[in-house]
């Protein structure tokens, strides 16, 4: 990403760029970035070319491939969805990425959720577009509101939107576009955030697996409806994110069985979570951690084991749509997996 942002600045780029990864709407930026910076708009129709995988034959990708630059130095051709290519159309870009042209610059751009080619990847120039982490996600919302909406955001207000939209970088890009329509170019603060978007502080999804975690279960019930009618959130995405707070506070009550310190849980978790991969917390990973160092004292082994079939149990209800809500699904699994102290004691 550092000698694409170099080569970005410079004009120097190399024949072929692969670029896959989670976060496609940093692809697209990018993408967009690279053409103004390599073809002039009085002859840019004549020397960019947008292709699909899907929708491409042998023919139209030679003759793409092929083409000669008009009035330029150099063609641009983006090729999205390459692995929806047939094998004709495969291997004559193999064989294109063997010897690439000097007047030409390809773009491979693989959807998220796509793994991208092995051979083409080793020919090309990789890009890896990550999902942001918590800080660098809040720096791309100051940015974004400064270059895209001339406008500045207020630290507090970046995190509170970073919270609702999480890594949706398209849903935070529209909000910001409002955000500044509604402060009129004046700086957005929380106050703003909070007006615009409809989320408050203490009624995220993060706050409720914060009272998930702490086995606070009337006020983590209570969140439930709010948190769901919120945008990107269902009963399954919130399912999967406290079956991963159960399961990683489990790993810190197996730990701290084992003599780990307290005070070293963080770091643990931290590395647990680089070593998992994509592991869906529900919000950043910094957030995430806190909470679960905080809560570990609040579980046995016990209360994992109980909780896991419930979950399991959860995600298969919500598959079946012939069954209850998805807010009284969430409902009952908190009451099952966080049962409230009086029950506790009874039982």
């Amino acid at each position: 990403m550092k000698a694409l942002k170099a080569s970005l600045e410079s004009g120097r780029f190399d024949p072929a760029y692969l670029f896959h990864g989670r976060d496609d709407f940093l692809k697209e930026e990018k993408v967009r970035a690279i053409v103004e910076r390599t073809t002039d708009p009085s002859t840019r129709d004549f020397n960019l070319e947008m292709l699909r995988g899907g929708e491409c034959d042998v023919a139209a990708l030679s003759s793409a491939l092929e083409a000669l630059p008009m009035l330029a130095e150099r063609r641009v051709v983006i090729l999205r969805d390459p692995a929806g290519l047939k094998k004709a159309a495969r291997d004559r870009l193999q064989q294109y990425l063997e010897r690439p042209a000097a007047d030409l610059l390809l773009v491979l751009v693989v959807p998220a959720g796509t793994k991208p080619d092995a051979a083409q990847l080793k020919a090309c120039t990789g890009v890896e577009f990550k999902a942001l982490g918590e800080d660098d996600l809040q720096k791309w919302i100051a940015h974004q509101a400064d270059t895209a909406c001339g406008t500045s955001i207020e630290p507090a207000a970046a995190a509170l939107l970073a919270e609702y939209g999480g890594n949706d970088l398209a849903l935070l890009a529209g909000e910001l576009r409002k955000l500044s329509a509604f402060t009129d170019g004046a700086p957005i603060d929380r106050a703003a955030v909070e007006a615009v978007t409809g989320v408050r502080p203490g009624h995220t999804m993060g706050d409720l697996l914060d009272r998930a975690a702490a086995r606070e279960t009337t006020a983590a019930i209570a969140l439930v409806e709010e948190v769901l009618a919120q945008p990107k959130v269902s009963a399954v995405v919130l399912v999967m994110a406290l079956a991963a707070q159960t399961l990683a506070i489990g790993w810190g009550v197996a730990a701290r069985a084992r003599g780990l310190s307290a005070s070293r849980l963080e770091s643990e978790f931290f590395g647990l979570l680089k070593e998992a991969g994509n592991v869906y917390t529900g919000r950043p990973w910094g957030e995430a951690v806190k909470c679960w160092a905080r809560s570990v004292s609040k579980w046995s082994a016990a209360d994992i084991d109980r909780a896991l079939p419930h979950l399991l149990a959860a995600d298969r209800a919500l598959k079946d749509t012939k069954v209850s809500s998805e807010g009284q699904i969430v409902t009952s699994l908190l009451l099952a997996i966080t049962p409230v102290a009086s029950t506790r004691r009874a039982a």
